[in-house]
């Protein structure tokens, strides 16, 4: 079996901010970080339709969690078609032939469990960080006698996941 689309739509709203955050943080468009940690992970804590475009044989089970599956179709060479698919023996939907198939599903919902709430929180500071301008990777600055220098890598905030810490609380919601 082989995914050869995910539409995922956006969710009409993202968990709320996690506390505890300092002001420069949560300045930042909140947005934005739950886009960039849903990127990274498997699970969705706000709901939206996801459709997916598959080919078997095989089973398909969704690569997004939670997950409920509320239409399956086949193309039939001229449009989809309802399809009767049997559900598989590991929570899947059972493919018979090649298709493809199409599986609209409602995913997303449940608490924000305590480490994604740190990611986020990881995340958003190391992005509020005093420091350079964002895409230097130096920065200098002097007033009389005392001068301070910082360097950091001009990909500091593509690798901000990594580097904050937060890459690791999220891995056990990657995707497989």
């Amino acid at each position: 079996m082989e995914i050869l689309q995910r539409d995922e739509a956006v969710p009409a709203s993202y968990p709320a901010t996690p506390f505890g955050l300092s002001t420069a943080a949560l300045a930042l468009d909140r947005n934005a970080i739950w886009a960039r940690i849903e990127a990274h992970i498997a699970h969705r804590f706000t709901e939206r339709e996801v459709v997916w475009t598959v080919e078997g044989p095989g089973e398909f089970k969704p690569d997004l969690q939670p997950a409920t599956i509320t239409a399956r179709e086949v193309w039939d060479g001229v449009s989809w078609i309802t399809a009767s698919l049997s559900d598989g023996p590991l929570g899947g939907v059972l493919l018979a032939g090649e298709g493809p198939y199409r599986f609209t599903a409602d995913v997303g919902g449940g608490d924000v469990p305590a480490p994604v709430s740190e990611a986020y929180r990881r995340l958003a500071e190391y992005l509020a960080e005093d420091g350079n301008p964002a895409g230097a990777s130096s920065y200098s600055y002097r007033l009389g006698d005392v001068e301070e220098t910082t360097q950091r890598s001009p990909a500091h905030v593509a690798r901000a996941l990594q580097n904050s810490g937060a890459a690791d609380l999220l891995r056990r919601y990657r995707r497989a």
